[in-house]
């Protein structure tokens, strides 16, 4: 197994050097060039896992980790790092960061391990930022407001029972309607976006991810929405042509029958 490894692993990195020699496309990326199709590489990767389809998993997996290595390609051809470095420098990163299975720290629980491994990273990178340095800016805001909170729960500071964090729920969402009841919408998007980031620490609280959650919700929507479009055109109509009442008996039908899928 190891040597098969060891070997598919060479062969990509063989497969690399000779299409940036050879391929005027790969000869012409930069890390600047590159960013943009890694991100949109990221994101195939995680809608596979949200299918749950393990074949693409493996496809889009693949495609990232040619990222990587073509990352590791750029650095080493200037002079700043190359691929063996990239995967010490991995390594010797896990290594310290697991002090409770290479070291004598005690963790548990998959809680007490991600303390320890926030903690480690802050003490290590002594980062003049503070705890939240480390949240990348270019982050989609929902992620990153769960990276925030994580990263702040780290340092203690947060509920102490998961069931505490409704009543900053109810709180942000009185303030919402507050602000409608006066009139006033200069500071709206304000308020939605704490009652959002409390809705997110929630999530967090739960164990549940909040981006998971709401792709989720929305392909059940898609669903349901594409199902009451199909039912009025077999009717001879638009959904613009129907009724409201006729458009809520289709969505409840559509609620009954895309579950079934």
């Amino acid at each position: 197994m190891e040597d098969k490894r060891l070997e598919a692993t060479l062969r990509l990195l063989d497969i690399m050097d000779t299409l940036r020699e050879k391929c005027p496309w790969d000869r012409k990326q930069t890390f600047e060039s590159l960013r943009g199709n890694t991100i949109e590489e990221t994101y195939e990767l995680a809608d596979a896992i949200t299918d749950g389809n393990l074949e693409a998993i493996k496809e889009e997996a693949g495609d990232l980790l040619l990222h990587v290595v073509f990352y590791a390609k750029l650095g080493q051809e200037a002079g700043a790092f190359d691929y063996a470095g990239l995967v010490d420098s991995l390594c010797d990163k896990l290594v310290y960061r697991h002090p409770h299975v290479y070291g004598d720290v005690e963790a548990d629980t998959p809680d007490q391990v991600k303390e320890n491994w926030e903690a480690l990273k802050l003490r290590k990178k002594k980062r003049k930022s503070g705890t939240l340095g480390g949240v990348p800016v270019s982050l989609p805001a929902m992620v990153k407001a769960y990276r925030m909170g994580e990263k702040a729960a780290a340092t203690g500071f947060d509920w102490e029972r998961p069931e505490e964090v409704w009543e900053k729920v109810r709180e942000e969402i009185g303030e919402i309607e507050a602000e409608m009841r006066g009139g006033e919408s200069a500071d709206l998007e304000g308020e939605f976006g704490d009652l959002f980031f409390a809705l997110i620490n929630a999530c967090r609280l739960y164990g549940i991810d909040p981006e998971a959650a709401l792709e989720r919700t929305n392909k059940k929507f898609m669903a349901r929405f594409n199902y009451m479009e199909e039912r009025a055109e077999a009717e001879g109509r638009t959904l613009h042509e129907l009724p409201m009442e006729r458009m809520e008996a289709l969505w409840q039908e559509a609620k009954t029958e895309c579950t079934k899928k």
